[in-house]
């Protein structure tokens, strides 16, 4: 095993530099990035890629399987929330319009939150509160 050792910390430094430029890479997209939309997308595509790599080369430096089960469960985890979480954010920055409409080819959404907003003003009417006597 020792001579598996420096390729070994070859493959892991790679994967710790991968890992470092693809954070990196999130974080300026968070600053140079001109909208919500782009700037939510920058910040979870390579973070999550950026996180793989990292566990990838704690499961290659440690080589131990009891090791396994956790990393998968916190990549698991970020998988699943980091999506969600985007979601989220991009839902609220376009009801809230905090987006720049200018850079969007097609917005499909608009016709959906207009309807959705027709309906509420026409289904919400005679639902009231009822005024007190005076």
């Amino acid at each position: 095993m020792d001579s598996l050792q420096p390729v070994l910390d070859v493959v892991v430094a790679v994967l710790l530099i991968s890992g470092a430029l693809m954070s990196l890479a999130a974080g300026i997209g968070l600053v140079r990035f001109p909208d919500l939309l782009s700037r939510m997308h920058a910040a979870t595509k390579p973070q999550v890629l950026g996180l793989l790599l990292f566990l990838l080369a704690l499961a290659v430096e440690f080589r131990s399987w009891a090791l396994v089960p956790v990393l998968l469960v916190c990549w698991i985890f970020q998988l699943l929330t980091s999506p969600v979480s985007a979601h989220m954010v991009g839902r609220a920055g376009y009801r809230t319009r905090h987006m720049r409409r200018d850079l969007l080819t097609i917005d499909e959404l608009d016709d959906v939150v207009e309807k959705a907003a027709r309906q509420r003003e026409g289904g919400s009417e005679g639902r009231g509160v009822q005024p007190g006597p005076d």
